[in-house]
């Protein structure tokens, strides 16, 4: 490894190497350079090169660089991994939070409320709504995150939508099949054609993912495969809302058509469990709408125990879970779902990347990006152990510290 400075492909000067040392605990999640499934490793540290990791090792045996970070024998970990958020929208449903919390039960009808105040707003306002929840997530941890459509459900307010995302992340989705919208309530037919048909036209370019809310009051499992069959003919990835509210095909569907997430999965039979652990879907579990809608929240030990992928997300939107905070689902995941904190921190870092298909985040090795978060603790258990606590102490995104 070269620890000076090179000129970019730009003729800029190249960002400085950095080497991060004095970190007590460091979550690798690759086996080879440490011990159990997070590749732990004690006194250790990392070497960032160009935007990306060049070095991992023990303290001891750290190469030079141009400038040196002390990280006091805090905890450092990959970045999180947000595989599933809905951020671009406008409008607030106080009420509904405070009507659902006071007895009211929740439904996918709500979705519309956003839609309209959605559809009111300018681009500049999306954009900053967006920009702002973006920051969020990063101040907490959140180096990757993916965002959806889906509160437009017009041909021109879906297109941008996804133009606006795009601004922000690389994994954008395209949820035109987020619900039937108002104009087309008679007619659930005739929009599932605007949604494969002249949405999905306009939608394309700007998305890498296509998904649907496959639920009772959303789509139904034959609407659900000719949205995701339609994406694929585009050339985009299925993912799928499976089996949030209740059973159904969704799991299924999301398996047998190859999507690279089923999202929810809190309600499974034994078949949907064995589906996913037989394939590369994986399976994302969302505590934040549970915890939300005082919902049942899904089994984690159950699917880890079969052998499925797990990864988690915050699933932040303006109804259903409006929390940008890795670390809250983390402490949630190890409460309410089974899982340890090794297991849910896992799934919040390399699962996630396994269910958006990045090799290259969710893990500190060499050749990774190197998004880093850095706690303010001496172990990563402290995302469970001490929940609600803001622990972020340093956050690199692509080698560059952003706080």
């Amino acid at each position: 490894m070269s620890t000076q400075s090179t000129p970019a492909a730009s003729g800029r000067p190249a960002a400085p190497s950095t080497l991060i040392t004095g970190i007590g605990s460091l979550v690798t999640n690759d086996t080879a350079y440490g011990t159990g499934p997070l590749g732990l490793l004690a006194d250790a540290a990392v070497v960032i090169d160009g935007g990306t990791v060049a070095w991992v090792g023990p303290a001891g045996s750290a190469p030079a660089a141009d400038e040196r970070f002390d990280a006091g024998g805090r905890a450092l970990l990959p970045g999180f991994v947000d595989s599933h958020a809905h951020l671009v929208f406008a409008g607030d449903r106080t009420a509904e939070f405070n009507a659902r919390m006071s007895g009211q039960a929740y439904s996918a009808g709500g979705i519309r409320t956003t839609v309209a105040a959605t559809r009111a707003a300018s681009d500049a306002e999306l954009d900053a709504n967006l920009a702002r929840f973006v920051r969020e997530a990063l101040h907490q941890g959140t180096t990757t995150i993916e965002c959806k459509s889906g509160y437009g459900l017009t041909v021109e307010d879906e297109a941008r939508a996804l133009r606006i995302a795009a601004g922000h992340t690389p994994e954008t989705t395209y949820l035109g099949a987020h619900v039937v919208a108002p104009e087309y309530a008679d007619d659930p037919a005739g929009y599932v054609d605007l949604v494969t048909g002249e949405m999905l036209d306009a939608c394309a370019p700007y998305a890498r993912w296509v998904d649907v809310f496959c639920e009772n009051g959303a789509f139904d499992g034959d609407q659900a495969r000719a949205v995701l069959t339609a994406g694929v003919e585009r050339g985009l990835t299925p993912r799928v809302h499976a089996n949030q509210l209740s059973y159904g095909p969704g799991v299924q569907l999301a398996v047998e058509l190859g999507a690279a997430s089923a999202d929810h999965c809190t309600h499974l039979t034994d078949e949907d469990v064995a589906a996913l652990a037989g394939s590369a879907t994986v399976a994302t579990l969302l505590p934040g709408a549970e915890f939300s809608t005082r919902a049942p929240y899904p089994d984690a030990r159950r699917l880890l125990a079969a052998g499925a992928t797990v990864a988690l997300s915050t699933d932040c939107n303006p109804g259903s879970s409006f929390t940008s905070s890795m670390a809250f689902c983390v402490a949630v995941a190890v409460r309410e779902m089974g899982m340890t904190p090794d297991e849910a921190v896992h799934s919040a870092t390399a699962g996630g990347a396994r269910a958006l298909r990045r090799t290259d985040v969710g893990l500190i090795a060499p050749g990774a990006r190197a998004d880093l978060l850095l706690l303010d603790a001496p172990s990563h258990v402290h995302l469970a152990y001490r929940p609600g606590v803001p622990l972020t102490a340093a956050v690199w995104r692509g080698g560059v510290r952003e706080l």
